[in-house]
């Protein structure tokens, strides 16, 4: 179905949705830190990113605006999943080009859905470009 790179930390977390995506059907790659998911990002041109606010070398604040700087990653929906459900994150996030912010833990169901609206609503339209 979709390509989509998990950057997460918490490898029990990470192992978790990685199953479940490629259990979906998605392609799945994973980055357990920021310089190796915005290799991951720039190497696959993923459908999709989750991305944890908390990684090392850079918070996920300074991904996405990495992200969202870069003309090859911009467009990218990026789905941010974090410990921290404040108002002040979700609104830094998708000031930052979030797509959406969803709160750890998330349900599988919650989270499929979450991504499937994402790729659907960025999935090209016959005659549109």
């Amino acid at each position: 179905m979709a390509k989509i790179v998990i950057i997460e930390d918490d490898l029990t977390f990470l192992e978790l949705v990685r199953v479940h995506l490629s259990g979906a059907g998605h392609e799945v790659l994973t980055a357990e830190d920021a310089v190796l998911g915005l290799r991951a990002v720039i190497d696959n041109a993923p459908d999709l990113i989750l991305l944890d606010l908390s990684v090392p070398y850079l918070d996920g604040f300074e991904i996405l605006e990495a992200l969202r700087t870069d003309p090859a990653t911009r467009d990218i929906p990026v789905l941010v999943l974090t410990g921290r459900g404040d108002d002040e994150t979700y609104t830094r996030a998708r000031k930052l080009g979030a797509a959406q912010l969803l709160t750890k833990p998330v349900a599988r169901d919650l989270l499929i859905k979450a991504i499937d609206g994402e790729l659907n609503s960025h999935t090209p339209q016959p005659g549109k470009k």
